[in-house]
């Protein structure tokens, strides 16, 4: 499979650049204890097994997408990296911003039917964002002076934010004219060192457009806008009034300075959703702009495809009017998905009440995208960790079930004649959410495949492994866990091994997360992939996220021993902290 996605991707790359991959052979190889993803060696790429290796019989259809995404991403390193190399680590982005963009285009060229630019969003974009609006965030371009410094910037700023900026550049200079600039850039400067400058150079060159100037306040800047709108029906026109503004996680900004950004804006109404209305570039922190001939009860949308980088708040009666788009599906997956998430990063921030958040989501019982599912289950899972530090757990459960319920029914358990790539994960996907939810009709199907699959009856696909593993797990018992762990033994492929590993913390009795706990620990686990199960603990329950603290803090020489400083130890830091959310564990985090 791997294969054949590289068979495709080295021309893809060579016919869109309009440069030829210069060596004469590229071997690609999966290496067993390997602790990142990929390496992009030029001409000879190693791999984890996971991202490399897949059964036609035994690999998931995320498993699949997933191998695509990184034999995309480390092709194109051969070209950005390889081929023209950073300057100096200032500009790692450039390798790294550019692959994690330009492996979307790829993977969408070998199979539209992914509609994997939509997953971007929820898998780059809104990650990129939730960091960015962090205090403690950095701009795309970071001086790095010393060697220590730079593992601290192969971060999703570099890689997620730096493919989201290129991502909104290519949109706001069209395809053909962004493909020169590319030619321009890579025949300059190949087998030599460039810098971002010589980019927006080569960019400006082909389009004619101000690139630097406005890439420069994506890149030299942290953070992004939070755009307010209002509108007013004047006559036949509506009138927007747009406000810039700093978005942060913490709350409504209220820094000293005003630092403004560039923003490409495209505005849609409901006349045509998919075509702009209106296309501008905001320069300034206030904007107010007449879109003429739009019906007092048309919608108006900002963001359209949410490429531009920044999040949408809208008035009131603006927002009231957007909610029967959703309903009716006029609205496109990627702008539901966008809007979704803004109003959920709003609440999340404390500026507008999550109850209207909520209500929202309601409109979305009739939702048959993937991705918008798979981010709002996303949020409701955070949204639940918040909670169960709360007396309202319980309900947010009920509210989950009402919420998936509908679309767990229609989608059933067994694949239909038709259904494709995204029926598979959306099944899963919803399974998943309503088996960890307690929703008996899943819990008992879920318990009867898993026996069946235990004892050798019917072997469960790969695609229903993971919902079914993490349901009888949630509501399991020693001896559910003892047949998962003997499951995992008799495991030849890696990628059962690491989908069985992620769901171990699933468990809910305290000895029982303790075995799990020093299981991750053992020579069972590689030690790459420690990290997912002592997360997997801290993210299966309450009562698992201070066994995964405590456990993390009692073995903690041994661990940072194990991964000497480098991105594993601060991603199982991440991980086994994420979901605290009061003062007390804060000041003994910190």
């Amino acid at each position: 499979y791997s294969l054949q996605v590289a068979a495709k991707t080295l021309p893809f790359y060579k016919d869109y650049f309009n440069v030829p991959y210069p060596l004469p052979k590229i071997d690609l190889i999966a290496i067993a204890d390997f602790a990142a993803g990929a390496m992009e060696n030029w001409g000879l790429v190693t791999y984890r097994e996971t991202a490399l290796l897949i059964d036609p019989k035994n690999s998931c259809s995320s498993s699949r997408q997933w191998v695509a995404l990184v034999v995309g991403h480390e092709l194109a390193h051969q070209w950005f990296g390889n081929l023209v190399t950073m300057e100096w680590w200032t500009h790692l982005w450039l390798n790294e911003g550019f692959a994690s963009w330009i492996e979307y285009l790829c993977v969408d060229h070998c199979f539209p039917e992914y509609d994997i630019w939509t997953q971007f969003v929820s898998a780059d974009y809104t990650r990129a964002q939730e960091l960015d609006a962090l205090d403690n965030s950095h701009p795309i371009e970071v001086s790095v002076g010393h060697p220590s410094e730079v593992d601290e910037i192969f971060d999703a700023i570099s890689y997620s934010k730096g493919a989201s900026v290129i991502r909104m550049l290519h949109d706001y200079i069209g395809d053909e004219d962004f493909r020169k600039g590319m030619n321009l850039y890579l025949t300059k400067f190949q087998e030599k060192n460039a810098a971002t400058e010589d980019l927006w150079e080569s960019l400006e060159k082909a389009s004619g457009k101000p690139i630097a100037a406005v890439m420069n306040t994506w890149t030299k800047q942290m953070g992004f806008p939070l755009i307010y709108v209002e509108a007013e029906q004047q006559e036949e026109d509506k009138v927007l009034k747009l406000v810039q503004k700093k978005f942060c996680a913490s709350g409504p900004y209220t820094g000293e300075d005003f630092p403004t950004w560039m923003v490409p804006i495209s505005i849609c109404t409901s006349d045509d959703p998919t075509c702009a209305k209106m296309q501008i570039l905001m320069d300034k922190p206030e904007l107010t702009l007449v879109l003429k001939d739009i019906k007092p009860d048309q919608w108006v949308k900002l963001n359209l495809g949410t490429v531009g980088f920044y999040r949408t708040q809208y008035s009131p009666d603006m927002l009231e009017s957007l909610i029967p788009a959703i309903k009716d599906l006029s609205l496109p997956p990627v702008d539901r998905l966008g809007l979704q998430n803004d109003l959920f990063s709003l609440a999340r921030a404390g500026i507008i009440s999550t109850v209207e958040v909520l209500k929202v989501m309601e409109a979305f019982v009739n939702e048959p995208n993937y991705t918008v599912w798979s981010d709002l289950s996303c949020n409701l899972g955070i949204l639940s960790t918040l909670l169960s530090h709360t007396d309202f757990y319980e309900e947010i459960q009920v509210f989950v079930k009402d919420v998936f319920s509908p679309i767990g029914e229609r989608l059933g358990w067994d694949p239909k004649p038709g259904e494709g790539h995204l029926d598979a994960l959306l099944r899963g996907l919803v399974l998943g959410k309503l088996g960890k939810a307690g929703h008996k009709a899943t819990l008992e199907e879920a318990r009867r495949r898993f026996k069946d699959h235990v004892e050798g009856k019917h072997v469960l696909s790969a695609d229903l492994r993971s919902p079914v593993y993490v349901t009888v797990l949630k509501h399991g018992d020693s001896t559910t866990l003892d047949t998962m762990l003997k499951l995992h033994k008799q495991a030849d492929m890696q990628e059962e091994k690491n989908r069985i590993e992620r769901v171990l913390g699933a468990i809910s009795q305290p000895e029982l997360i303790q075995k799990v706990l020093t299981f991750a620990l053992s020579e069972e686990v590689r030690p790459q992939d420690t990290v997912s199960v002592i997360g997997g603990v801290a993210g299966g329950s309450k009562q698992g996220r201070k066994a995964a603290w405590k456990f993390v803090r009692d073995n903690w020489e041994e661990l940072y021993n194990r991964y000497q400083g480098g991105f594993l130890i601060s991603r199982l830091i991440k991980l086994t902290v994420d979901g605290f959310a009061n003062d007390k564990m804060a000041a003994e985090v910190k």
